[in-house]
Parts: structure tokens; C-alpha cells; sequence
């Protein structure tokens, strides 16, 4: 978010000067949690039962589920692989993470199995997965979809508590389809291995905001570089700069994460003396330029209305750009982030 206005060159540089040091700038990158993933699912027949607690097969909502985790997870270099047990295949063997690899791999995992007299070695699957876990450096996420059932083989959870021992930045993280109280226990006792696990509950993620916050907290962290944070003096109109205010894809609701950055915006409003800004809405290159358009402009809105719920009474000047100006590299992944954004500046 910027807010900049037009002064005398000397006046400018001594404003810039006393602002460089006085205010906060949050320019918040994407850092990864994890150098690995291996997304690990439950192929077992208990897996393909029809279910009281839940509305379909649940390898197929885990599969469902998957698909829809891996367009969320961010590419910042990750190494990924897509598994099974029961019995135990690779689907993709680990390598560098690209979504349509991961796609491909999670949609060619078989759901029309008959699953009577098929048996649930849990445990020799986490013994299967180990060999793959010994190939990757770095730490490691395994996200494991099951109910938990284990009628066969090694205990699962003295399994799963091997494979710490041996791999130290390794986590384990379930996404529980457990409708008994069996594979409810199981799967409690593995979470209870580790305080880095992350609980997935598919019907917490089957909205956008619970899906997003799981991957989140596997996946990525956001880096903020700061500086000590002081008001600016009353009465005078400077030029100030920001992080950008930036939305998720297809998104212009103003999200509870964004009002740090909205919050400092308005105190720098608040107490300048120009009272007419500015704001201008913005979009990555994905959609027609039509409909990005409108989203630019819905952007906009949603900023300029935020800041009047919180009192603001200045006039506000709204432009949406659409895709026209972008910033940032629009065929990666951050660059496409960094674009979706909205910025201010004075008239």
C-alpha cells in the first residue's frame, strides 16, 4: 500500500529522510516451513465404506480434499510425492512440487475397489513410507489421510513414533476420516507424538478459510521486515510507503490478516493534512481483462469501506486498473500474489 504526494524536491527529501527511519513498512514475503511433503493416503477397504459421519466415500473426499489443498500451497520450491498404503504404492515419486504433477497423481488413485476381505496394515505402511522419507533432506511434512483403522500388522502409532526418532524435521500430519472409536484413538495417539502436528479436520476444511489456515501452518510462514513504528506529525502531508495490501486469488473481502496493515494506514491518513486521496485497485493477469476489471474495482470498495467503518471521513478518488499495471513477474506464482493489491496516494 503506498501513500506518496507531490512536494518541493528538498522538502520531499527531507521528509523521506525523517519517514525512512519514523514508520513501519510491511512488505510480508512467503517463507517455507517445510523443504518436503509427501502427500500419504489410507488404501485401505475401510476407506471405501459408507460412512454415517460422513456424506460420500472417504478416499474420495480425501482425494476431493487434496485436490483442492494442493491449488492452495504455494510454490516456493518444495519437494512432493503422493502415496498409498494398503497397500503400500507410489503414485509420484518426490520431486521438485508443481501442481499439475500432484493433480495427476492424487486423481489416479484408484476409489472403485471392492473393499471386503482387504485388510488395514496401517503400521506396515508407515514402515513402507520409511525409505522414501531416508531420500529427502531438510524437514519434512507427511500428510497422512485415514480413518485410523489398523486390523493388521505393526502397532501404527509405535511405527509412527520410530520414524521420529530416526527423523528429527519430520512432522506428521493427519487428516482424520476416523468414524470409530478405534481409528479416533490412533489417530489422537499420533497427533500426541509431537507438538509440530498440525489436526486436519476435513469438515473444518471444506470451507476456503479452514483449508487455507491448514495450509498455512504446514506449508508457509509470512516474513515481515520492520522498523520501529512512529506517528507522523500532525499537520503535514508526507510520503509514506508500505508493504503491498495484497488479496488472495479471486478474493476482495478484507481478511482479518490484512488489518495490521490497514490499521497503520489509517493512523497515517488520520493524522495527514491532505485530505483527498487516491486509491487504486489492482489485479494479477489470470481472468479476462473484463473481469478483472470489475474485481480491481471491488478491491477498491471493499478497502475505501473498511476505512469508512472505522470513521475515516476523508474523500476517497477510486480506480480500478484491472491487470493494466502490474508490478510483479505474472508467471510465478508470489509475482501473481504480489500483483492482486491495492495501493493509495494523495491528489
Amino acid at each position: 500500500m503506498r501513500i506518496c504526494k507531490h512536494l518541493p524536491s528538498i522538502a520531499m527529501l527531507a521528509a523521506l529522510a525523517v519517514l525512512a527511519l519514523a514508520f513501519t513498512a510491511q512488505a510480508q514475503t512467503m517463507t517455507a516451513n517445510v523443504d518436503n511433503f509427501i502427500l500419504f493416503f489410507d488404501h485401505s477397504g475401510s476407506m471405501v465404506l459408507d460412512s454415517p459421519d460422513f456424506p460420500s466415500l472417504k478416499l474420495k473426499l480425501a482425494k476431493e480434499l487434496a485436490t483442492r489443498m494442493n491449488a492452495e500451497i504455494p510454490e516456493l520450491g518444495y519437494q512432493s510425492g503422493v502415496n498409498t498404503f494398503a497397500p503400500f504404492a507410489t503414485e509420484l515419486a518426490p520431486t521438485r512440487f508443481t501442481r499439475p504433477a500432484v493433480a495427476a497423481a492424487v486423481a489416479s488413485i484408484d476409489t472403485g475397489y471392492d473393499p471386503y476381505g482387504r485388510v488395514t496394515p496401517m503400521g506396515f505402511g508407515l514402515d513402507k513410507i520409511d525409505p522414501v522419507l531416508a531420500a529427502l533432506h531438510g524437514r519434512t511434512a507427511l500428510i497422512l489421510f485415514t480413518d485410523g483403522n489398523s486390523n493388521y500388522g505393526n502397532d501404527p502409532v509405535a511405527q509412527a513414533q520410530a520414524l521420529y526418532a530416526k527423523y528429527p524435521k519430520l512432522c506428521i500430519h493427519i487428516v482424520s476420516y476416523a468414524d470409530k472409536d478405534h481409528g479416533k484413538e490412533v489417530v489422537a495417539q499420533i497427533r500426541g507424538l509431537s507438538t509440530c502436528s498440525v489436526v486436519g479436520d476435513p469438515k473444518v476444511m471444506a470451507s476456503d478459510s479452514g483449508l487455507k489456515k491448514f495450509v498455512r501452518d504446514v506449508f508457509y510462514g509470512m516474513s515481515t521486515a520492520a522498523a520501529p513504528a512512529i506517528a507522523p506529525a500532525s499537520g503535514s502531508c508526507e510520503s509514506i510507503t508500505f508493504g503491498n495490501l495484497n488479496f488472495g486469488f479471486d478474493k476482495y473481502q478484507i481478511t482479518p490478516d490484512m488489518e495490521p496493515a490497514l490499521e497503520q494506514a489509517l493512523t497515517i491518513l488520520k493524522n495527514s493534512s491532505c485530505q483527498r486521496f487516491t486509491v487504486t485497485g489492482h489485479t494479477d493477469s489470470v481472468g479476462t481483462d473484463e473481469y478483472n476489471q470489475k474485481l480491481s474495482e471491488r478491491r477498491v470498495n471493499a478497502v475505501t469501506t473498511w476505512f469508512r467503518q472505522k470513521g475515516f471521513t476523508g474523500q476517497f478518488k477510486v480506480v480500478g486498473k484491472g491487470e493494466l499495471s502490474p508490478k510483479f513477474d505474472n508467471q510465478t506464482e508470489d509475482g501473481r500474489h504480489l500483483n492482486r493489491r491495492v495501493e493509495i496516494t494523495t491528489d
